[in-house]
């Protein structure tokens, strides 16, 4: 029989954790029917409220249901790769524990991978119920991914995706400490299918994405898969060298047929002010790159696990 492995991580969501399970359940029949077992890893990234009570409630309840608990937050990134880690499914899919990614595309889903794609991904063709200038970030953060960068990231693209083991295994070989799992995705390539849906709103609870935090994402994204920051830094830094000479030839070609070396100053304020704010905006572009070569060189592990829960009866 082959294994379903659904890796789902959850940061505070005590008030999904069931609803989820119990969505996801509707599909029963179809597991049978395609004679899937089933594994439910969830993986808590450091959550500070009961859901990982509500977890072992369901372990309780039903022992395909997995736990794997942070020792603290490591973000979203570091959940996931913990859950294509430790899950043992022939076939993979991560969700999203607020339902924002239904449950009831799952059996499309998989007649593609019986198609023989190595992938299944979706895309959300609306966004509906967020916030208009996040919406219009978010596209302008694709339309700059796929500009700069030679991997291909889709707009809309949702962490909902279903993979062969052989995709997982690719991914997992990414060892690197700053991960930027959409654009890891679009590097290992493989044959997918994308899946377009409509939006959907949280069930429950509140987002864990505020703009700044995505913002912040967005740059790790950039910074992951592109170099094209330091080229602009490298072209900004001959532009300004060209002009400083030409300003020097016409200082002194002044001064020869004119005599007045001194006029001018405000702009010449101005000019100093303008090339100094164009240095630093590039020494913080070479600064972002060599944070990110720090943490990886440190080798420090992506996640620590205080608790694991379930997965003894799937050994074999």
């Amino acid at each position: 029989m082959k294994r379903l492995s659904v890796i789902v991580p959850c940061y505070n969501e005590e008030e999904n954790v069931r609803d989820f399970y119990d969505e996801l359940c509707r599909n029963e029949d179809f597991f049978r029917e395609k004679q899937l077992g089933l594994e439910i890893l969830y993986v808590d990234d450091g959550s500070r409220d009961q859901t990982v009570s509500e977890v072992k409630k369901l372990h309780a309840q039903d022992g395909r249901v997995r736990l794997i608990s942070f020792s603290r937050n490591f973000g979203k990134e570091a959940a996931i790769y913990a859950g294509l880690q430790k899950c043992r499914g022939d076939f993979v899919v991560l969700m999203d524990a607020d339902l924002q990614d239904p449950p009831s595309l799952l059996p499309e889903m998989y007649s593609y991978i019986e198609q023989g794609y190595d992938s299944v991904a979706t895309r959300r063709v609306t966004r509906k119920g967020e916030p208009v200038i996040r919406s219009f970030f978010a596209r302008m953060f694709y339309k700059l991914m796929n500009r700069i960068s030679r991997t291909e990231i889709v707009d809309g693209a949702r962490d909902y995706r279903l993979m062969t083991r052989q995709v997982v295994d690719a991914i997992l070989a990414m060892t690197e400490y700053n991960r930027f799992t959409k654009g890891i995705f679009g590097w290992v390539g493989y044959e997918t299918k994308w899946l377009e849906y409509e939006n959907v709103e949280r069930r429950k609870g509140e987002t864990k994405w505020s703009f700044w935090k995505l913002f912040l994402y967005s740059l790790e994204g950039i910074i992951a898969f592109s170099t094209v920051p330091l080229t602009i830094a490298s072209v900004a830094g001959v532009f300004f060298c060209v002009v400083a000479f030409v300003i020097i030839i016409v200082t002194v070609v002044r001064k020869l047929m004119f005599g007045d070396p001194t006029s001018g100053w405000p702009s010449l304020v101005c000019i100093i002010m303008m090339v100094s704010g164009v240095q630093l905006f590039c020494l913080g572009i070479v600064g972002q790159y060599l944070s990110k070569t720090y943490m990886e060189v440190k080798r420090r592990p992506i996640y620590l696990v205080r608790e694991e829960i379930g997965g003894q009866e799937l050994e074999g």
